[in-house]
């Protein structure tokens, strides 16, 4: 297994610094080596039109911007503290599920656009996916919180990666639930806390942590499926109004406050650190109590066949 944190301080500097003619082939060649995180998009994919989907850094304007924001990051030993992060999170990972199988990881760090608002300010400068096996993505604009958050942000998408490997939780983007991505959301900031501790919530839903509200409203939905309906109840009605899906009443970042008072509730209830409860089913983290249940049903079972041989023999 190998960790790849590609050299892109230096391949985003010659892009910037390029006539701007030049600029989108450079960029090609800088994403082409993570171009498998879009694997299962239909048809062949155009990765600079992806990047400034994704509130990449511009082509054709605020180059000294993203020049400046470019050397904080430098400044910041920015990939070598992700590389040396993830390198760390496996050894805690594999450790607690030596089970499970590591892929080799390429991970991709970029810049997100300055003037982008929604980028900048409903999502905090920060846009990361680590859902595709192999891969992370890192969208990330150097305000200080996020400097500082650099490592727990990488973990948190190395976890995500690690419980849809191959082997591992499966995602069918037809049926799969929201539930399963609010526990996904919580387990992945339960394992970057555990190494992180405050510094691994995802700052977008620390505001709703605590709001009984917006959490009851989120568990009225953890039975919808299909990945397109989402969008609101895991990042809220902001996002789901800039990428064209259908508002249901929450703030920015609510399914993530609702996994991580989730996730803490099962960990609580089984003793479990979140590295152990990579592989947790999400109806056993949304109903832990259900959950012992059925272990204890399970094992009653066990032992009475037990003794049914006992007592035959």
């Amino acid at each position: 297994m190998t960790i790849t944190v590609l050299d892109t301080h230096s391949a985003m500097r010659d892009v910037l610094r390029a006539p701007r003619a030049e600029r989108p082939e450079l960029l090609r060649a800088m994403l082409e080596p993570a171009k498998g995180m879009y694997r299962y998009f239909p048809g062949e994919v155009d990765l600079v039109a992806m990047h400034a989907m994704g509130s990449g850094f511009p082509l054709d304007r605020d180059e000294d911007r993203c020049l400046e924001a470019l050397e904080r990051l430098r400044a910041a030993d920015a990939w070598r503290r992700i590389q040396l992060a993830l390198d760390n999170a496996v050894e805690v990972q594999v450790e607690a599920t030596p089970q499970i199988t590591v892929p080799d990881i390429t991970v991709l760090l970029v810049l997100g656009d300055p003037a982008d608002e929604h980028y900048m300010t409903t999502s905090l400068g920060m846009v990361a996916n680590g859902s595709v096996s192999g891969y992370i993505y890192l969208n990330i604009w150097p305000y200080e919180e996020n400097l500082a958050r650099l490592e727990p942000t990488a973990v948190h998408e190395l976890n995500h990666n690690l419980r849809y490997s191959p082997g591992n939780v499966v995602w069918n983007p037809a049926t799969v639930t929201v539930g399963e991505q609010v526990v996904s959301e919580g387990l992945a900031d339960a394992f970057a806390r555990q190494l992180y501790g405050d510094l691994g919530y995802a700052r977008v839903g620390l505001p709703h942590l605590h709001d009984d509200a917006v959490f009851a409203k989120v568990l009225t939905g953890l039975d919808i499926t299909g990945m397109q309906n989402f969008t609101a109840w895991v990042h809220g009605d902001a996002h789901a109004l800039r990428y064209g899906a259908t508002p249901v009443g929450l703030p920015t970042g609510a399914g993530y406050a609702a996994g991580n008072r989730l996730v803490d509730a099962y960990l609580a209830a089984t003793g479990q650190t979140a590295a152990q409860a990579l592989l947790a089913p999400a109806a056993d983290v949304i109903n832990p109590r259900e959950s012992r249940a059925r272990s204890r049903r399970v094992l009653d079972r066990g032992l009475s066949s037990i003794e049914s041989v006992h007592r035959s023999s």
